[in-house]
């Protein structure tokens, strides 16, 4: 997939997981994986260090682990949901 590495391109990533109810922060901290999930919290803690591509792939990640709601999302939103899946 073919995805340009922008932060505006993090923010639509972002959204997707705003609209499931979940809060993203960037701080510091030693995450093996760079981030960390509160599921019961619904919180999504990424490292504030990383690069563009670093918080991108990131946010990939947890949410091709996370269960998606369609129902939740914009139509724009499960297009990208369905370009960025495993």
């Amino acid at each position: 997939m073919e995805i340009k590495l922008t932060k505006q391109f993090q923010n639509k990533l972002e959204s997707i997981l705003i609209s499931q109810d979940y809060k993203v922060r960037f701080e510091k901290g030693n995450f093996k994986s760079g981030y960390c999930i509160i599921n019961k919290n619904k919180i999504v803690i990424i490292n504030k260090y990383f690069t563009i591509e670093g918080k991108i792939n990131s946010l990939i990640e947890i949410i091709n682990k996370i269960n998606i709601q369609e129902k939740k999302c914009t139509n724009d939103q499960i297009k990208l949901i369905k370009k960025i899946e495993n």
